[in-house]
């Protein structure tokens, strides 16, 4: 019997780039669907140019086991579309509703979606999140990838189509991009970061334990039909994150004491309250179902991801 063939979507981005590295070295076979041009010469690439509602997958779905669609409309700070929820739902919500009916119409065994834990919502007080929280997002982005799950969910009680749904909190390591990425820019520049008297828990998961905890997901007859929150399981406030990446860098972490609420007032004024919410607020996820359903637990730790992130870092990006 030939090894399962695995579609995966959004190959050419961060965890999919990864993920196109690591899934052959298990003994999986992949395709890869790009939208781009300059991509289609990759290995095993299938182009999907017109990767819309209307997008034929049926050439990127022959012989097709498993599908690990990757590829969203990913969170945008400072959104400034005139409609952001449309916008997120074309990609998010629309294109998974076409891949996934032609997926099961192809004979497809099971499709592992990314959600985001942002269905969940953007900050917990007492208890961290779990698979039994309510849905609650409060973005755009966080509305689409809900209806992206509730669309599967419904597509796989008419069809037989397998799912499992991933929600993880940041993902950060080699090749990271967005704010974590300016983070490791101003840590390495040596900037004064006002951020020494924050006190919150952050759940964060590392890029290798999330492609390990989707490559999990492919085969685990327990997985099917279930929606799973993923994350490295060890929490960490700003202060110490900071610490612990200019420590990786060989850099004295510059942390300067101020109140929180005066740096959200500041945020506020100069419209930067989400992302000073995120560095100052508080986010847990619980990753115990995963665990003790699947026996799957974190091929590395917190501290060896954020070395690999920051060395990374050190090394392509320092003058």
């Amino acid at each position: 019997m030939a090894d399962p063939l695995i579609l995966v979507t959004g190959a050419t981005g961060f965890v999919g780039t990864a993920l196109c590295e690591a899934l052959p070295q298990q003994g999986y076979r992949i395709r890869r669907a790009v939208r781009s041009g300059s991509h289609a010469t990759l290995e095993n690439a299938c182009l999907i140019s017109d990767m819309t509602l209307g997008a034929d997958w049926q050439q990127a779905l022959q012989d097709v086991n498993v599908v690990i669609h990757l590829a969203a409309r990913t969170h945008i700070l400072d959104d400034r579309s005139a409609d952001p929820l449309a916008e997120y739902r074309k990609v998010n919500v629309q294109i998974t509703n076409a891949l996934a009916r032609q997926a099961a119409a192809n004979g497809v065994r099971r499709l592992v979606f990314l959600s985001s834990i942002k269905v969940n919502g953007e900050s917990t007080v007492a208890a961290p999140f779990s698979e039994s929280s309510l849905p609650a997002p409060e973005d755009a982005y966080g509305i689409s990838k809900l209806e992206a799950e509730q669309a599967l969910e419904q597509i796989a009680k008419t069809t037989g189509l397998e799912t499992v749904i991933l929600r993880p909190p940041l993902v950060y390591g080699p090749q990271v991009k967005g704010n974590f990425l300016r983070m490791l820019g101003a840590i390495s520049r040596g900037l004064p970061l006002p951020l020494a008297s924050v006190n919150n828990c952050r759940s964060l998961i590392y890029l290798g334990n999330l492609m390990d905890a989707i490559m999990t997901c492919v085969d685990a007859p327990a997985a099917a039909g279930k929606t799973y929150l993923v994350s490295d399981g060890e929490d960490i406030s700003t202060p110490a994150l900071i610490g612990k990446l200019a420590t990786a860098m060989n850099k004295r972490p510059r942390l300067l004491p101020c109140p929180t609420a005066l740096l959200t007032m500041g945020a506020a004024l100069l419209g930067k309250r989400p992302t000073v919410a995120r560095l100052t607020g508080s986010l847990r996820v619980d990753s115990s179902r995963i665990r003790r359903e699947l026996l799957w637990q974190p091929r590395y730790t917190l501290d060896q991801g954020l070395t690999a992130t920051a060395q990374w870092y050190h090394q392509t990006h320092s003058q």
